[in-house]
């Protein structure tokens, strides 16, 4: 980087540029709101199911976990080489933003949910049991009790999964995926053009500190409310 000649950004597609980062903003945007709508249930149900529990089922809970931990463990670019047929069958491409987002929603759906587990372990056990004291069914207990008492603990389970996803969708370029990612590995690796690399790599930090930052702030907000 010390031999870089910084004038070669002049010569940067900026255009270009701009579009990929709308492509990584529109796969992170979508990804985040499908793996946050099915890995929160999923958390949910890891929490009641796990023995010593709500509804302790050590069967079903040994079952959803392995299956959690098998997603879990395996490269995402693995993962996304190994889920193009049911891309393919679910919107028709394997590549493109389109393409990307089936295989980030169902690498980021264990990890979240495996999150959401963990934060509801957290609740104080005292809430919860005054709160079947009174007669709570299982419902009210998770829509009332523990998902507002956790919610702090959530939206940071959501922030680490968010920058998780960011580098998620720059791996995704490896196949074509799109975004800033497809970019650095079209242009910044195949044709050795540092300046896009330095770009697209620029704008992926600025991206992830954004994230982190916003998912402080909010965590401290509900914390001190």
């Amino acid at each position: 980087m010390a031999d870089f000649d910084w004038n070669l950004l002049l010569s940067v597609d900026w255009p270009e540029i701009g579009a990929a980062t709308l492509d990584t903003l529109t796969m992170l945007g979508a990804s985040l709101l499908a793996t946050v709508a099915l890995g929160l249930p999923l958390g949910v149900l890891l929490y009641v199911t796990a023995p010593g529990q709500l509804r302790a089922r050590p069967r079903l809970y040994a079952v959803l976990s392995f299956l959690v931990n098998v997603l879990r463990s395996l490269p995402f670019v693995i993962l996304l080489i190994v889920l193009i047929p049911l891309t393919l069958l679910l919107v028709g491409t394997s590549i493109g933003v389109a393409g990307a987002i089936v295989p980030l929603v169902v690498g980021a759906v264990p990890f979240f949910g495996r999150l959401v587990e963990n934060v509801l372990r957290e609740v104080d056990r005292g809430v919860i049991e005054a709160s079947q004291a009174m007669g709570a069914r299982l419902p009210q207990i998770v829509l009332k009790v523990l998902l507002p008492e956790a919610l702090p603990g959530l939206i940071g389970a959501a922030t680490v999964t968010s920058v998780a996803l960011v580098g998620y969708t720059a791996m995704s370029g490896v196949i074509g995926g799109g975004g800033l990612g497809d970019l650095a590995v079209r242009y910044g690796y195949q044709r050795f053009q540092t300046e896009v690399m330095v770009v697209t790599v620029a704008l992926l930090l600025v991206l992830v500190q954004l994230l982190q930052s916003a998912g402080d702030r909010l965590v401290r907000r509900c914390r001190f409310d």
